[in-house]
């Protein structure tokens, strides 16, 4: 160090073997397959693109209205349209590759088969750094949250991903449970490598001109702002409830609500609903971590993780 000349700190981090350079994702399903914001972005600032969910076999999503504005975040239904595990891998991965990033695709399923059968086809995929079990999507018929909300069919879906791929597996938990610790406990002795949470709060939207739902699969997922503080309190439980790495997401919108996260036990946080007002809101919350690392002394992003519980 040259005079008064002060280092950058360290914003590297290791999420179950994958090597991020910054602890700032995107969050699956709020950021497509990186294509649709590269020309806005540069994807500056971020550690890893996380996909949107993939699925055996294409799915069209659900029925429109999808996505309808609420006063502190949004509902949405989108009902994980994708073009399919092939069409993906052929398709979008690589042009994925080509950004230099580390790619975890979300994968979703009817059936514990499926599950393992999508971690078997990506398993031997070039570029794919892990993988994001999705057990805790809200607006589809089959599978999602079904698996999520109970401790040991969430298990049965880990156990069979992990038999079937080398790869990490990070499982993605719900808050729509009567226990996020419970469920979290349980992958964990299945063997998840890493968690993230949350995926969103379930809930509705009522227009009262017709008296009928705004959406058209009438549940939704809530996402944004509103749901910080039940994401940063289930961070928190599952922190002090497994000695797993967590991705904390949920209303994130800021440096300083990301490094909330991490004080809560988060070793990552991912940004999602917050990329639909402003492309640039990985770079700018990577950019607000490292100005609080600064401001307060930190060295290391790894020495603020958990530091409110002590």
């Amino acid at each position: 160090m040259k005079g008064s000349e002060i280092l950058p700190p360290n914003l590297a981090v290791d999420i179950a073997g994958i090597s991020l350079k910054s602890p700032v994702l995107t969050a699956s399903g709020t950021f497509g397959f990186g294509e649709e914001y590269r020309p806005l972005t540069g994807l500056e600032g971020i550690g890893a693109l996380v996909v949107k969910g993939i699925t055996c076999r294409p799915r069209p999503g659900n029925l429109p209205p999808r996505l309808f504005e609420t006063p502190a975040g949004l509902l949405n239904s989108i009902g994980l349209q994708n073009p399919g595990v092939e069409a993906f891998i052929s398709c979008c991965l690589p042009a994925l590759r080509r950004h230099g990033l580390p790619v975890i695709v979300n994968i979703a399923g009817e059936t514990v088969e499926e599950y393992a059968h999508l971690a078997r086809r990506l398993d031997g995929a070039a570029g794919i750094a892990g993988l994001e079990v999705n057990v805790s999507c809200p607006n589809v018929k089959k599978g999602g949250m079904q698996f999520g909300s109970d401790p040991y069919l969430a298990a049965q879906v880990t156990r069979a991903v992990k038999e079937s791929t080398s790869l990490p597996v990070i499982v993605k938990l719900s808050p729509n449970v009567t226990s996020i610790a419970a469920v979290a406990e349980s992958v964990a002795k299945a063997g998840a490598d890493a968690l993230s949470l949350i995926n969103t709060l379930l809930g509705m939207a009522i227009d009262i001109k017709t008296r009928r739902p705004v959406l058209g699969h009438i549940l939704g997922g809530l996402s944004g702002p509103a749901v910080k503080p039940v994401a940063l309190g289930a961070v928190w439980q599952v922190y002090r409830a497994v000695d797993l790495p967590i991705i904390g997401m949920g209303g994130i919108t800021t440096g300083e609500d990301a490094v909330e996260f991490f004080l809560a036990g988060a070793s990552a946080v991912a940004v999602g609903t917050a990329h639909f007002v402003n492309p640039y809101a990985a770079r700018d919350v990577a950019e607000g971590i490292k100005n609080y690392l600064l401001a307060y002394g930190f060295k290391d992003i790894k020495e603020i993780v958990g530091a409110a519980h002590l």
